[in-house]
């Protein structure tokens, strides 16, 4: 097996460098694609010698099915710039390395939330499927939330370790890209028809909040599990207002 190691950047210096880092031995090509960072990114990504190229963003599965196509290997390891192998996925993909039938690979994603480690609050386990055959397989999905599609002749496999995720560092971050997703889903919604009454966002946001801090654990997560169901709450009630506002123009 060979591995193409594939990334999106955009603007992602307090990232890309441990994400690269993680990645050395592992895969047998790096290939970043970038929508025009306006900081070091592209730098840190040339200091490491991976292949860097710039296209206008065209949608997260646009670029990621574009990525797929640069790749030479047969095999393509899809990771975020706030993402890193640790230790254990690390060593479990190496010895993936030496087998050659085809199967899809899972791994478990661990979210590190402005310094500390989430278990609950519905954020873990968190499995994505991330390692492929480039053969047969694409990403689908309009606005967000990309899907990979594959074969149905192949099956899945977890790996052990887990994709060490440093998404959040601050919660005006966390709420910014919430609501940055929350406005693609409303999208999304709204192309498909979708309504909401006016209540709708009100008793989303309250179902969101008990949800992740009650019935997945947040609560033990601490203040840290408090303020992600309060954000994820928040911006719960915004997706619903902003499909309404979609729907009465």
């Amino acid at each position: 097996m060979k591995i193409s190691a594939t990334i999106i950047t955009l603007n992602e210096e307090r990232n890309i460098d441990r994400c690269i880092r993680s990645l050395k031995g592992v895969a047998d090509e790096i290939i970043v694609l970038d929508s025009f960072s306006t900081d070091n990114t592209e730098k840190i990504c040339l200091e490491h010698g991976v292949v860097f190229e710039k296209r206008e963003w065209e949608g997260y599965s646009e670029s990621k099915n574009y990525l797929n196509s640069l790749a030479n290997c047969n095999y393509i390891l899809s990771i975020d710039a706030d993402e890193a192998l640790d230790a254990d996925l690390k060593q479990a993909i190496l010895n993936l390395k030496k087998l050659n039938d085809p199967e899809i690979y899972s791994m478990n994603r661990l979210t590190n939330y402005c310094g500390k480690w989430i278990k609950h609050s519905g954020w873990y386990p968190d499995v994505k499927l991330r390692l492929f055959p480039k053969n047969g397989c694409s990403w689908e999905g309009e606005f967000v939330h990309e899907e990979l599609v594959y074969p149905f002749n192949l099956s899945i496999q977890q790996l052990p370790g887990h994709l060490e995720h440093f998404s959040y560092y601050s919660f005006k971050g966390h709420r910014e890209r919430a609501d940055k997703y929350s406005t693609l889903t409303a999208m999304k919604m709204h192309k498909a028809g979708k309504k909401a009454s006016i209540l709708k966002p009100y008793l989303s946001g309250w179902t969101r909040f008990i949800s992740m801090y009650i019935v997945n654990g947040g609560i033990r997560d601490g203040k840290m599990g408090f303020k992600i169901a309060k954000i994820s709450a928040q911006s719960n009630i915004f997706k619903y207002k902003e499909l309404r506002r979609l729907n009465q123009l």
